[in-house]
Order: C-alpha cells, then structure tokens, then sequence
C-alpha cells in the first residue's frame, strides 16, 4: 500500500491516450492506494460543473467515482486550468477539494501540497491574471454566461496563454527560491510537493539550520508521472 500524488494530466478529449492512461492507472494503481491526491489541472480545461455531460470528461468522472466507492479517498486541488471545480463535482466523483496550501500527514511527517502556480513569481504578468480570474465577481460573472459563449472565452485564453508562454524565457515560469523557502518557512514544514511546471525533480536545500525537500510532480503529456510514497521512501515513477 502507498500514497500517490499527481497533477499536470490536462485531460481532454483530444488526447484520448492519456485519458484511457489515467483510466487505467485509476483501476489498477489507484485500486490498491491507501489515498490519491491529484495537484491541480487534472482537466485541460473545466467551465464549470453544470458543463460536465458536455465535455467528454464523464468517463474520468467515472473512474473516479468506481475508486472512491471501494473506498479508496482521492483529493484534489485546483489548478490554473480547472480551478472552477466545485461541489457538484465532489459530490458525482466522490472526490474532496482541498485548499492550496494544504498540509497533510504524510506517515507521521508534514507534508504541504500546492499547485505550485503561486511559487512562480517571478511571472509577474501570469500572477495577475491569476489573481483576476480568481475574483469571485469574475468568477460570478463567467458562469452566468451560457455554455457555448464560456467554451468560446476560454479557447480563447488558451490561445493566448500559448503564445505568451512561448515568448517568455523558461526560467520565468519556474518557481522562485524565496518564495518556496517563505511558504515552508511559513508552515514550518521540511517537505513541499507540488506541480505546475512540469520539471519532475526532488531538490533537496537548507532551510533555518535544517535539509529540506521540494518534490516536483510531472506532467502527462508524453507519459504518466506518480510520486509513490511509502512510510519509508518517496519515488517518481513514470507510466506508458
């Protein structure tokens, strides 16, 4: 038995592969989980849980809610593609939202889980976007549109997102030093995961005295990535 952690999957239909991946992973590694906790943007995209039956998601919804019956709890955390997940979602996957930050026990040790978006401040035009998307009046305001006009606003928002990405230097869009070591600091905690930017990768540095460890959570995109922990180890393994 084993704890996994994942985030970065970007399910869509249009990468039928990776959903039947997930699918799979949820039947046969999920199955024999003491729990699951998916780090945010488990979807490409998610306009809100009243779009559901129109966004080819429902066999993932599925899947979730075949695990979380056996009993098997899966928690899951907002990114910044799906952060519009709400309780009519936990309620047909059986799958409970956490806040980011959250700190669990992990066998007896702290352990804080982000996202990771907001550790990446150094991208300072995406952190305000961030914090405008996140208004509860633009929040409000976007799901009082119809189905069609939100599907159009946030296609066109990926668009955008490609192309302000693909001019920006990549060490922007990493996280920053100081603001990992303020959050651990901050919740006094000596273990970080998280995802967001897609560099799998434990970093180990010193903190107030003391070695401490950021575990980084990879993508899904070419392969499956699982951060497997056990009362003994943690291990990054890929999947596919």
């Amino acid at each position: 038995m084993a704890t996994l952690f994942i985030s970065d999957l970007h399910l869509s239909a249009e990468r039928p592969e990776i959903m039947e991946l997930f699918l799979r992973f949820l039947r046969e590694r999920g199955a024999h989980a003491e729990a699951l906790y998916i780090l945010g943007d488990l979807f490409e995209y998610w306009i809100g849980d009243d779009a559901a039956g129109h966004s080819g998601y429902l066999p993932v919804m599925g899947g979730l809610r075949a695990l979380t019956s056996t009993g098997t709890p899966v928690f899951l955390m907002h990114g910044n593609r799906d952060f519009l997940l709400d309780g009519e979602f936990e309620q047909a996957t059986g799958t409970r939202l956490l806040p980011d930050p959250t700190v669990i026990d992990l066998y007896g040790e702290p352990v804080l889980l982000m996202h990771g978006d907001t550790l990446c401040t150094d991208d300072v035009e995406y952190q305000r976007f961030r914090a405008a998307v996140r208004d509860p009046g633009w929040i409000a305001r976007f799901l009082a549109k119809g189905l069609p006009e939100r599907q159009t606003i946030v296609q066109g928002l990926r668009e955008t997102s490609k192309t302000a990405t693909a001019a920006k230097k990549p060490e922007i869009m990493d996280v920053n030093q100081s603001a990992v070591e303020s959050v651990m600091a901050a919740h006094r905690i000596r273990r970080l995961i998280h995802g967001h930017t897609h560099r799998p990768a434990m970093h180990e540095f010193l903190l107030n005295g003391g070695t401490v460890r950021r575990t980084v959570l990879g993508d899904w995109y070419d392969h499956g990535s699982i951060l497997v922990c056990s009362p003994r180890t943690c291990v990054l393994e890929q999947l596919g």
